[in-house]
This record gives C-alpha cells, sequence and structure tokens, in this order.
C-alpha cells in the first residue's frame, strides 16, 4: 500500500480525494498497488464529508511522516506551496501538482530536485485542465523537432470570447455572464489579463524547448479591450479572436507572447468554443496536432492529477523522463521580430479618408467590409514585424487607429 497526502482541499482537492476514494479499485490496478489518502492539510475543517478525521493543520505531519511517499499539492499560488514541496522533495516524497504559477516560476528548480532525490515532480493538471499534453508533448512527439506553439489556454475567456461572437455579449456582459456560471473568479485578473495563458505557455515552452522559460520573458496583453466591433471585423475577415499563447523556435531562439489574434476558419483552434482548450503543436516531422479538451473544472484536473499519482506510484525511487534545464539568458528573443500581419481599424474624417492613409502607410492592405462606423476603414495588413508595424503606424496621416489585432 503506498500513502499519499493532499495539500489543500478547495475544488481541485477535493476532486483529488474523492476520485483516489471512489476509482480506487481501478486506480490499484493501474498503479500496481492501493493507495490510500493519510493526509489532508487545509486551514479549513470539513466535519460534514466521510473523510473528515484525514484533515491536519500542521505540513509537519505530512512532511515528517515516512509513511507518506507521495504528496499532491493543489493549494495554488507560490507561497506557502513552493516552500512545501521543495521540502517534500527534501524528504524524499514524489510530488503531483496542478500548480501553474508554481511550475512556471520554479519548474527547473523543482525537477532538478526530484532528480537529485530519485523522486518525480509531475505537473499534467498545470496545464490545459484533464488534456494530455505533457506527456505527449515529452513523449510521443520527442522524436520531433519542436516549431511551435499555439494555444487557447484559459477557459474562461474562451467562453467570454464565444459569448461575444455567438451571442452578441458585450466584454462586460460575457463577464457577468462567467462570473455567474462559476468559470470566472470574482477578481478575473488573471483570466482576462492573460496571466493564466501566459504561465501556461511558459510550461509548454520549457519542455518544448528545453531550457525554462520565465512569466517575464513573455509579452502579455489580455482581452479587456476586446469590443463586439473587433469580433464583427474578425468575422468579416474569414475569423474569430481568440486569446492565443504562442511559442515559435527561431533558429537558438524562442519567441513568445499571449495577446488576442484573429483566427482564421481555416484553422482548427477556430473551432473551439466555450470553456474548452486546444493546443496546436507543430513538429518538423509529424506537422500539426491538436490536443482539445476540457482545460480546468474539479472532475477534468482530478483525472490528470490522479494520473500523475498512478504514475509516480509505478516510480517510486527513480526519476522519470519529463525534465527540462535551467534558464538560459537570452534564450527567449524580442518578440517584436515575430512575422504578423494585423486587423487595423482606423477612423477618418470619412471611410474613404481612412482607406488612403492605410494604403499610404501599410501599402499591401487587404480591405475588409464590416459593420463599422461610416467614418471607419479595417484592413488586414501585410506580415510584419511589430517594430516595422508600429514604424508604419506612425506613417498614418488624418486618422487615429482605434484597434489593431494581430492574425496567427
Amino acid at each position: 500500500m503506498i500513502q499519499v497526502a493532499i495539500m489543500g482541499h478547495g475544488v481541485v482537492g477535493c476532486g483529488v480525494a474523492e476520485l483516489l476514494q471512489h476509482n480506487a479499485a481501478v486506480i490499484a490496478g493501474k498503479a500496481g498497488e492501493e493507495l490510500k489518502i493519510a493526509k489532508i492539510l487545509d486551514l479549513r475543517d470539513f466535519p460534514e464529508l466521510p473523510y473528515a478525521e484525514l484533515f491536519t493543520h500542521r505540513f509537519e505531519d505530512i512532511v515528517e511522516n515516512p509513511e507518506i511517499q507521495i504528496v499532491v499539492e493543489t493549494m495554488g499560488g507560490l507561497h506557502p506551496a513552493y516552500d512545501y514541496v521543495k521540502a517534500c522533495l527534501d524528504a524524499g516524497k514524489s510530488v503531483v501538482t496542478s500548480n501553474k504559477e508554481l511550475v512556471a516560476q520554479k519548474g527547473d528548480e523543482l525537477l532538478a530536485l526530484a532528480k537529485a532525490h530519485k523522486q518525480n515532480f509531475l505537473f499534467e493538471a498545470s496545464v490545459g485542465g484533464g488534456i494530455p499534453i505533457l506527456r505527449p508533448l515529452d513523449q510521443c512527439l520527442s522524436a520531433n523537432r519542436i516549431q511551435r506553439i499555439a494555444g487557447i489556454l484559459n477557459g474562461t475567456t474562451n467562453f467570454m470570447l464565444t459569448e461575444m461572437i455567438e451571442n452578441g455579449l458585450s466584454f462586460d456582459e460575457a463577464l457577468a455572464d462567467a462570473q455567474n456560471r462559476g468559470y470566472a473568479e470574482r477578481d478575473p485578473s488573471a483570466d482576462v489579463d492573460g496571466l493564466d495563458a501566459c504561465r501556461k505557455i511558459c510550461i509548454l515552452a520549457s519542455l518544448a524547448f528545453g531550457n525554462h522559460v520565465y512569466p517575464d520573458e513573455v509579452h502579455t496583453e489580455g482581452i479587456r479591450d476586446i469590443t463586439l466591433t473587433d469580433v464583427r471585423c474578425a468575422e468579416a475577415a474569414g475569423g474569430v479572436i481568440k486569446l492565443i499563447g504562442l511559442a515559435a523556435r527561431e533558429d537558438e531562439h524562442i519567441r513568445t507572447l499571449v495577446a488576442p489574434m484573429v483566427v482564421k476558419k481555416d484553422n482548427m483552434l477556430s473551432h473551439i468554443g466555450g470553456v474548452f482548450n486546444g493546443v496546436l503543436v507543430t513538429g518538423d516531422a509529424v506537422g500539426d496536432t491538436l490536443f482539445y479538451g476540457r482545460g480546468a473544472g474539479k472532475e477534468p484536473t482530478a483525472s490528470a492529477v490522479v494520473a500523475d499519482v498512478i504514475d509516480a506510484a509505478k516510480h517510486l525511487g527513480r526519476s522519470k523522463y519529463l525534465h527540462w534545464d535551467k534558464h538560459i539568458p537570452g534564450l527567449v528573443a524580442d518578440y517584436q521580430a515575430l512575422p504578423m500581419a494585423y486587423m487595423v481599424r482606423l477612423a477618418g474624417e470619412t471611410r474613404e479618408a481612412a482607406a488612403a492613409a492605410a494604403t499610404a502607410a501599410y501599402e499591401d492592405i487587404t480591405p475588409i467590409s464590416a459593420d463599422i462606423a461610416d467614418n471607419e476603414f479595417v484592413c488586414i495588413t501585410p506580415e510584419l514585424s511589430e517594430s516595422d508595424f508600429e514604424d508604419k503606424t506612425a506613417l498614418l496621416k488624418g486618422v487615429t487607429l482605434v484597434s489593431r489585432i494581430r492574425l496567427l
């Protein structure tokens, strides 16, 4: 029998506890041994639960117990999660986490520590909830030189944008709907400002390209400024707006960013709606592969966590394959050199004046016929680096740049 501890009994931690108990026989068959919950760490008490006697307020009851071999961290945030996970690895315990912030900030250090102690630090649930993505990326695609990863990595913003696209809701209305349904927090900043997607693309880039990528290296924009007019313009251009996390290899460098982008309808990511996530991975041998599913939620995330627990149980005392090396300064290059086309909306005295200014500044444009104000003009620019786009935008005369959205 292998004893397991859970740190944090929130939505995910509760799901993990329930799944370990409800599917105990199936899990034991997969792991080759019975897995038993020994302790659950939380500041709160849950006397109404059938496993109430498992709760403790003391971290020492977990880290100092030599019978506990696997620890699940579902607390979230950096502190005290980082200190607790580090202490568990130092104590010779394997750790499984769903904590994307922890992995994005400290993944290289914790992976190295686990390897030094011949234990495992596993985090499939930190990206894409229940979607299997990290193992396939690390194993099934290991023969490939990964060229690019583009993903819809946040279910909250994807739900909101879907509501704007399909039901004509404004940003504020879509956010209120997401909050009412429990998809968005009272403070939605981590989702709508792109921070959640940023952490996830860091984890994917670190694993795909082999060295740690920190969140502060990733240019990050959210969806707060997206309007229904932008949505209509994207539709007229043959696409939809999605919040995209992008990491691309360029020679020996990586370029990364998170931003709303117009995704053309011939791209598989354009069809992913609601709270679903999708990750499009391009390898030099395999081409495009799409990973799709529910990116969050109690049951899907618990499913991924428990799969890692089973994996850890099958590899006690020996480190697995999952690994990346330390950060290399300069590996992540300036995102502004990425060549991208832009959907540009301009306002002038007349639509004709705005069109003339756009043609003069950006030259080879593609006009878009959309439902916009009479004095506005919308078009697609040719592919430009961000710096070239800014230089050309500075040449605009007599018009105002209302919005600009990149094309994936």
